[in-house]
């Protein structure tokens, strides 16, 4: 994710000063990696994390964010915040108040945090040092409903634009039921999370989109899906803002693709997937290629240029 990035220049412009980094969460280790864009200097910053998911770095706080999905029939899912070096380690949403927390997104104008709950069937936001929980959307309640993979929220990112929220509801393995939902930001006056009258289908009837990203400066939305080709095993992307916003496959032959990160003044993004890959590629999926190979079970990707404390 870039949202939040404090991007000082682009590094391919020479100037001194900036580190791009990748941050790669790897789910069978419960590790954090973090890595030069090309997977040179790979080094583990934080371990021992319960089957982390959602990634996001605050530049200019030197923090990096993530989730833990936790074991989702015990509703043990947590936040945690680390130095990017991952000192400094510490829950910040702790078990018992977010059941399965998935992607998760820096909105920096507003010092929040977002992210989707997959088995709490929840949209969920707070304050970066976690309290203020709120839920902005409710999809379904009781345990009959979390086993309904078409109220799983799993994606997410925010148009600060235009105000408004977009995540992915994946639906069952393979059945084309996943979707695309956008609302508002904030819960409309007199209404509540299970019953807003303002959210409305962006997309539909997808095999199982994952992790979303939203290039600001083209208005352009990039999303993963895990399902089966050849809708599936795919990065996709679409306008916002052209009437019909219709899809484009833009690369293909992932092996269950979760996490996408863009890096919009260098043209390129990066994907991870379960199969333990990391994938560059342009911004229009040109030139994707696999520069690590084998590296575990792999889910959240963040990309973030970093000003370097040498001088």
């Amino acid at each position: 994710m870039t949202d939040g990035v404090a991007t000082k220049s682009n590094p391919a412009s020479g100037q001194k000063g900036v580190v791009s980094r990748l941050f790669v969460l790897e789910l069978s280790g419960g590790r954090i990696h973090s890595m030069s864009p090309d997977g040179s200097d790979k080094k583990v910053i934080v371990a021992d994390c319960h089957l982390p998911d959602g990634v996001v770095v605050d530049v200019e706080a030197a923090h990096i964010y993530w989730t833990n999905m936790g074991v989702p029939n015990l509703n043990d899912g947590t936040i945690e915040r680390a130095d990017l070096d991952g000192s400094n380690r510490k829950v910040i949403v702790p078990q018992g108040i977010t059941h399965t927390p998935k992607q998760l997104h820096l909105e920096k104008r507003s010092s929040k945090l977002y992210w989707c709950d997959r088995e709490g069937m929840r949209v969920m936001r707070a304050n970066l040092d976690g309290t203020n929980v709120e839920t902005l959307v409710k999809t379904g309640e009781g345990e009959d409903d979390s086993r309904d993979a078409t109220k799983w929220c799993v994606g997410i990112t925010i148009d600060p634009k235009r105000g408004q929220i977009y995540w992915t509801q994946k639906g069952p393995d393979n059945a084309s039921l996943g979707r695309i939902f956008r609302a508002g930001i904030d819960i409309p006056a007199g209404e509540d999370a299970n019953g807003r009258t303002d959210i409305e289908v962006w997309l539909d009837d997808l095999p199982e989109p994952i992790d979303l990203e939203l290039d600001l400066e083209s208005r352009v939305l990039y999303w993963t899906d895990r399902g089966n080709p050849p809708l599936g095993n795919t990065v996709n992307r679409a306008s916002i803002d052209a009437p019909g916003h219709a899809p484009e496959i833009i690369a293909g032959d992932l092996m269950e693709g979760i996490g996408v990160a863009l890096d919009v003044s260098g043209n390129r993004m990066f994907v991870t997937d379960l199969g333990g890959s990391v994938y560059s590629a342009k911004l229009d999926g040109s030139g994707m290629r696999a520069f690590l190979f084998a590296q575990g079970n792999l889910s959240g990707v963040a990309y973030a240029e970093i000003l370097s404390k040498e001088k």
